[in-house]
């Protein structure tokens, strides 16, 4: 399965729509990307309940092969867990996309993503669409300061790195002569990957050509930006009542990167203000689908999948917003962290 770009923008040009709605008559669009990081069936599961009885269909990544006992969220469950895989294969039965977030909770050579690649096709039925990079592991790809294009942010993003944990740590997914590299499976097989996050609930203020190709970074077909909801506190932040009637009328588009294993349910109890505001939502007209079958429609609706320098250098100088993938500290870049 090959994704070429030039492919794409073809189709894209052929299929471009001019209006500025949304399928169904709906008037903004609303989805969310779950990080798996410390996932398990008993925390996250009355979460996917809740979002099935209301009409939301989202996103929801994992890790296809076992944790290594070296590793990081060693309490995060995987694909190798029956009961976990159970239950993913359930939300992907109901319309949820199922992700990639790396294959394991460590590092990982190009064979173990090509392992753990497979394997994911082998257990969910089909390969991932979307992908985010995990934490500190080797293999990300365009990760760190790679993340950016600019030369002034990506300085200050090292100086951040410095004072905090990803000190002399690399990323080579993307390096040809490294054991980790794997960016030409990425854009084989591999359509969206996320990166920069933003405080903002409508991405179209901050990055309306979304998804986008970076011409810098061949090895991803489609970047796609997304809004800071990192645990239950900030995500009820950015989804309050008065976000939620700005992005109505600004017809907007939200993408919540988040983790619904930090606060979202405690002791198989919904937090009470983030089940309100999922309720109040849902009951709005929005177009509540997974991330890649939105990002698969905003692609339809532009004739060229390549982002303009200008759009690209604001979104890099958006540096409060932008969360390192390391930095526990308040800093110039956010003072809100979220793997």
């Amino acid at each position: 399965m090959n994704v070429a770009i030039s492919q794409r923008a073809t189709a894209c040009a052929r299929t471009s729509s001019r209006t500025s709605g949304f399928p169904q008559g709906k008037t903004f669009a609303f989805t969310v990307f779950d990080d798996t990081d410390n996932s398990t069936v008993e925390n996250v599961g009355p979460v996917y309940r809740l979002l099935s009885e209301v009409g939301l269909r989202t996103t929801k990544s994992v890790w296809p092969l076992g944790n290594v006992s070296w590793g990081r969220f060693l309490w995060t469950a995987t694909l190798q867990d029956s009961d976990y895989l159970a239950f993913v294969r359930q939300l992907h039965r109901q319309g949820f996309e199922i992700s990639l977030h790396g294959v394991c909770n460590h590092d990982a050579t190009r064979d173990v993503v090509w392992a753990g690649l497979q394997e994911f096709a082998h257990l969910i039925g089909e390969y991932p669409r979307s992908y985010s990079n995990h934490s500190l592991n080797r293999e990300n790809i365009y990760w760190g300061a790679e993340r950016l294009t600019r030369t002034v942010p990506k300085l200050c993003y090292k100086v951040v790195a410095l004072a905090g944990c990803a000190k002399g740590r690399k990323f080579e997914g993307h390096t040809v002569s490294s054991p980790h590299f794997w960016g030409d499976i990425c854009r084989q097989y591999i359509k969206y990957v996320r990166n920069l996050v933003f405080d903002e609930i409508n991405l179209n203020r901050v990055n309306p050509t979304l998804p986008f190709h970076d011409p810098s970074k061949p090895f991803v077909n489609y970047w796609f930006s997304s809004s800071l909801g990192a645990d239950v506190a900030s995500f009820c932040k950015l989804v309050s009542e008065a976000n939620q009637d700005r992005l109505e009328s600004e017809k907007g588009v939200c993408i919540i990167y988040t983790h619904f294993s930090k606060g979202f349910c405690d002791g198989g109890v919904l937090n009470r203000r983030f089940e309100y505001l999922v309720r109040r939502l849902a009951a709005k007209g929005g177009w509540f689908v997974p991330v890649s079958e939105l990002l698969d429609f905003l692609l339809t609706r532009r004739s060229d999948a390549i982002i303009p320098p200008a759009e690209l250098a604001a979104t890099n100088r958006k540096l409060r917003t932008l969360r390192p993938a390391t930095s526990r500290s308040t800093t110039a870049f956010s003072s809100n962290v979220a793997r």
